[in-house]
């Protein structure tokens, strides 16, 4: 790729500004798309399936998270990066939000925003939820924030906000943003390094400040605005140390294992792996590494990290890693086990497992589309969001 083209795909990459990517997409080798946006499959490997995607919703704005509650409603909660959630009924955008807090959420940085949204364990009773947003304070400082619903069980109170976690912003990308509730109950939040380039102020290395990290919160044992579960490693918030940019992670919801998907600095994209029998206190290794590779630092000692189960490079367009989900639905028996991600820039999907002592991935389809996010629904089948188009499509197997 010419240093103009890694340029742009650099500035795509801390902005994640939608045209520009699409028009630099437009010139990349990748599989083209049929039917409205439906990519062409690519063949099967040994072992791992071909896949295709099935658009089931359009009409969206920057979607940039979807996941479902877990009520037995069937329904999609799709976050919108201006400020909303939507949900997704059968196929059909609901007109009116589920949540609309734009007033208070900053999107003008490009990796800024409305990011995520949790659903506790139990909601149907609890009736509460919790989201992560850039605010307006300053150049953004990152809140983590429970909302109650109202009577109507699609529509929750904008106004009734309590914020649990404030973390001042020194830049404005690499805000992480991911909140999901883990099989034991608490709260995890990704916490990316604080932004500009190579973590100038070495936050993911720090233990002392909870930039750069995985967090474990207690957010439903009664305790305001919360408090630290027993286990967590250092006797903070701190699950997990040593992360740059992890946009995108999610539990396996069979077997609990954790997988965090890194985004990279200039040349490698990263997934790394937590055992569900693990008891936290990773290092994976940024700003000492990125990906396999030492940066900065040729020599640098990797004593102490552990290091990811796959990457690829930022050739043929790739740029930054969107993590995705393992396979547990019941409709493709040839995905169990397999777990999907993707790149924003380049549009391919990757599947990932291991075979022994070892992990293998291969390429499962190419497409044209800006990948922003992967979620499951109730029954554990897959879905992506492609942020360009506003399109939410399903992973099937032909």
């Amino acid at each position: 790729m010419n240093r103009s083209l890694r340029i742009a795909f650099s500035t795509i990459r801390s902005s994640w500004f939608p045209a520009a990517a699409v028009l630099l997409l437009s010139s990349l080798p990748l599989v083209s798309c049929s039917g409205g946006g439906a990519p062409t499959p690519s063949p099967a490997t040994p072992g791992f399936p071909a896949i295709t995607l099935t658009r089931v919703a359009s009409g969206l704005t920057e979607p940039v998270h979807l996941t479902h509650a877990g009520d037995g409603s069937g329904r999609l909660f799709v976050v919108e990066r201006g400020g909303t959630i939507r949900i997704v009924r059968n196929g059909t955008v609901q007109a009116a939000p589920f949540l609309n807090i734009t007033g208070l959420v900053r999107s003008t940085g490009g990796e800024q925003g409305l990011l995520s949204v949790a659903f506790p364990p139990d909601f149907a009773t609890r009736r509460h939820f919790y989201v992560d947003y850039t605010n307006r304070t300053g150049i953004g400082d990152t809140v983590v924030a429970r909302y109650p619903l109202t009577a109507n069980p699609d529509l929750a109170d904008s106004a009734g906000g309590a914020t649990l976690l404030n973390v001042p912003q020194p830049f404005e990308n690499h805000n992480g943003g991911q909140l999901a509730f883990g099989p034991d109950g608490f709260l995890y939040v990704a916490m990316g390094d604080g932004g500009s380039g190579g973590d100038p102020f070495n936050n993911a290395q720090n233990l002392s400040v909870i930039l750069g990290k995985m967090l474990r919160l207690d957010v439903e044992g009664g305790a305001s605005p919360y408090a630290i579960p027993a286990g967590n490693p250092f006797g903070s918030e701190i699950w997990a140390y040593g992360l740059r940019n992890p946009w995108r992670f999610s539990f396996d919801r069979a077997s609990g294992d954790l997988y965090i998907a890194d985004v990279g600095q200039d040349l490698f994209e990263e997934v790394n792996f937590q055992p569900a029998a693990g008891s936290g206190g990773e290092n994976y290794g940024w700003n000492i590494m990125e990906g396999l590779h030492c940066f900065g630092n040729p020599a640098c000692s990797q004593a102490g990290l552990t290091l990811p189960v796959a990457e690829y490079s930022h050739e043929a367009g790739n740029c930054s890693v969107t993590g995705g989900f393992v396979y547990r639905g019941t409709r493709f028996p040839a995905l169990q086990g397999i777990y999907l991600y993707g790149d924003f820039c380049s549009g391919r999907i990757w599947g990932l497992r291991r075979n022994g002592a070892a992990w293998e991935s291969r390429l499962l389809l190419s497409t044209t589309l800006l990948i922003s996010s992967f979620g499951e629904d109730e029954a554990g089948e897959l879905y992506l969001a492609d942020f360009g188009a506003g399109d939410i499509y399903r992973v099937d197997v032909p």
